[in-house]
């Protein structure tokens, strides 16, 4: 049974400064919601906040199957991932900069092998997998950052500017990974960007972020 995530009045401030205001909405269907607004909206506290990497000043985050809550501990998160606007590189080749997540879990070679060498297929970094990553391009990059969030096949995708600082061919190529992603996970992915333009060619469910507040 596939994942809902579901927010209850999320307010988080920083400063003084009222970033969420009682924010709520339920990600209840699989599929593209593409989270939009201006830079500094709040779109990126908002994706910490729903990955469990920041907690917010009062509401709740609640993430279940069917009926059931589920508890928010390692295994849930383990099936939730965040890819942040600069995805970290290490100085090692590709396929290990994918790999590990999947070392860290303990994962044996051979599964991880073949994992890592799909998931660099999917975005067509594959024949790159004994590169240095600190020599790709930057839209190379955020495909790296990609294969390295879909290794760990979560339930849950939270892509945060997945098309920022990227060149136009580089930001189609993104676009289609990301349209294939949804046949491919057959989950929910939540998109945060202020580019309208790109958000519309990828959104199943177009959502803004006003005022505090989720508008759908």
């Amino acid at each position: 049974m596939a994942l809902s995530l579901n927010l209850l009045n999320i307010t988080k401030s920083y400063n003084g400064k009222l970033v969420l205001d009682s924010c709520s909405f339920s990600f209840e269907k699989s599929g593209i919601y593409v989270l939009m607004g201006p830079n500094g909206s709040g779109k990126s506290t908002l994706l910490r906040i729903c990955a469990l990497l920041e907690n917010p000043d009062s509401g709740k985050v609640i993430y279940s199957e069917s009926i059931k809550t589920i508890e928010n501990n390692l295994n849930l998160r383990r099936r939730i991932t965040l890819l942040l606007p600069n995805t970290g590189v290490f100085n090692t080749t590709v396929f290990k900069n994918v790999a590990y997540g999947l070392k860290v879990r303990g994962m044996n070679k051979k599964e991880i092998k073949a994992r890592v060498e799909k998931a660099l297929d999917f975005v067509g970094l594959l024949h790159k997998k004994e590169q240095n990553a600190l020599t790709l391009s930057s839209g190379e990059v955020k495909r790296m950052g990609i294969a390295r969030a879909i290794v760990l096949e979560p339930e849950v995708l939270f892509l945060d500017e997945p098309t920022a600082s990227v060149d136009e061919e580089n930001v189609e190529i993104i676009e289609n990974i990301i349209i294939q992603l949804k046949q491919k996970l057959n989950s929910i992915i939540i998109i945060a960007t202020h580019d309208k333009d790109s958000a519309k060619r990828v959104a199943d469910f177009e959502l803004y972020l006003k005022k505090g507040k989720i508008i759908f």
